[in-house]
């Protein structure tokens, strides 16, 4: 029997990553976890296990700590893909805490960029957000609307995460990547 194709899910314990590592299992992947439970609770890991029936890999460790991010990498093998869903994620709370949202949301995407092209992996799927956008001039917003200034630490640091993301396949030619903005995710 083939061994099935292993995906990194960053974040895998919040709402919408703990849905999509059902939804990998349900397709035949083999979902592994990263989380530092910042944003989720552990409990999660409980009420996945019951829904797949079977345990979900977890290494509980922040995506920003690099050394700890080596072993997993080192750990799990060759991954399919990386799907990042770890960071920050309030409008109103980046305002009060920009140093926080910008070392978090960057900085973990940036060593998690590092880590895949040193690793040679191929495959990344990033969690943004419609706050790309900014306050967009005409509505609705599609695909083709032109990213504005950000309206928030947080919008900005997805606009940054994106850049780095474009920057980083032009740079590493095998780098395969797809952004999702979100426009309201309800959990």
């Amino acid at each position: 029997m083939i061994a099935p194709k292993k995906v990194l899910v960053t974040g895998g314990a919040g709402c919408i990553g703990s849905h999509t590592v059902v939804e990998l299992l349900k397709a035949g992947y083999q979902p592994i976890i990263v989380d530092n439970f910042a944003n989720s609770k552990r409990g999660i890991l409980d009420r996945l296990a019951a829904i797949c029936r079977e345990e979900i890999p977890v290494f509980e460790c922040d995506c920003r700590d690099f050394a700890e991010m080596v072993h997993v990498f080192e750990k799990v093998g060759e991954l399919f893909a990386v799907i990042h869903f770890a960071a920050f994620k309030a409008v109103g709370e980046s305002v009060a805490k920009p140093a926080e949202y910008y070392d978090n949301n960057i900085g973990s995407l940036a060593r998690l960029m590092m880590l895949m092209a040193n690793f040679g992996q191929p495959g990344l799927v990033f969690s943004s957000s419609c706050t790309v956008y900014g306050q967009p001039k005409t509505l609705p917003v599609t695909e083709d609307s032109p990213i504005q200034p950000a309206s928030s630490p947080y919008g900005y640091t997805k606009q940054v995460c994106e850049q780095l993301i474009n920057d980083s396949v032009v740079a590493e030619r095998g780098l395969r990547a797809v952004t999702l903005r979100y426009f309201n995710p309800i959990g």
